[in-house]
């Protein structure tokens, strides 16, 4: 179960795990006309069961409505991936209220909805599983004009290690991928106009390249593997060595 699921890293994150066999339960605000390609994708490419949801994960009956939607059509999730965000690019006095409500609401409510609810339902059931949260390196770096953005994640890797407590005795493990620098989203448009850009960031990074959704896609799968039992509450930091200098 995975939301935002038709954005760059979504999409990416539903690959791979259809192709290992996962059936896919994708929730996002685009239209069922919009997800029905990538839905018949997934068919005919995996031989998966997908089910797409239209839902704002800001709204906490709409997530209930949504998992209620997914148990009857591919019974109950045992992976919960909590990928949905949105972001504005605006320093603290240029931001306005709204912005910076909508930004918390989606980022950090949004998250808790979807993992809270979903979670309860498996420890009902005495279900293990994972929960994975896409969070950001922005989490502990100041980004001067992304100050939601930045706290929204912060707290996100806090409600991570909470849950992880709370949820390790019912084998179910919870933890965060932290991307640096991904060639998807808000950034890939912004490079896409002005490719001069990418050149400059890829150079910030040690590794000297930018990461791939493939590759956090990747690593998601890794952290949700039925072998690990043991990390949970858990920053998995990818950014290519991007946070061991200064912006």
């Amino acid at each position: 179960m995975i939301s935002g699921g038709l954005g760059d890293i979504g999409q990416a994150i539903c690959r791979e795990f259809a192709g290992q066999g996962a059936a896919m339960a994708i929730g996002g605000l685009q239209s069922q006309d919009d997800a029905r390609v990538f839905l018949d994708e997934l068919k005919q490419s995996y031989g998966v069961s997908s089910h797409y949801t239209m839902v704002d994960v800001s709204d906490a009956v709409a997530v209930d409505q949504w998992l209620l939607e997914v148990e009857a059509h591919l019974g109950v999730p045992s992976l919960i991936i909590s990928n949905a965000a949105t972001v504005t690019q605006a320093a603290i006095h240029q931001m306005t209220a709204d912005e910076w409500s909508r930004e918390l609401r989606v980022n950090l409510d949004g998250s808790f909805y979807l993992t809270q609810k979903a979670t309860k339902r498996m420890v009902e059931l005495n279900l293990p599983g994972h929960v994975i949260f896409i969070g950001s390196w922005a989490a502990e770096a100041v980004h001067p004009t992304l100050p939601a953005y930045c706290v929204s994640k912060a707290g996100v890797r806090m409600l991570c290690k909470c849950m992880a407590l709370e949820l390790a005795p019912h084998h179910i493990m919870v933890n965060e991928i932290a991307p640096g620098y991904v060639e998807a989203g808000l950034s890939a448009e912004i490079w896409a106009k002005n490719p001069g850009l990418i050149d400059e960031a890829a150079k910030k990074v040690p590794v000297g390249k930018i990461m791939s959704a493939t590759a956090v896609a990747q690593q998601v799968a890794h952290l949700c593997h039925p072998a690990n039992e043991h990390i949970t509450g858990s920053t998995l930091l990818i950014d290519g060595g991007l946070s061991l200098r200064a912006l």
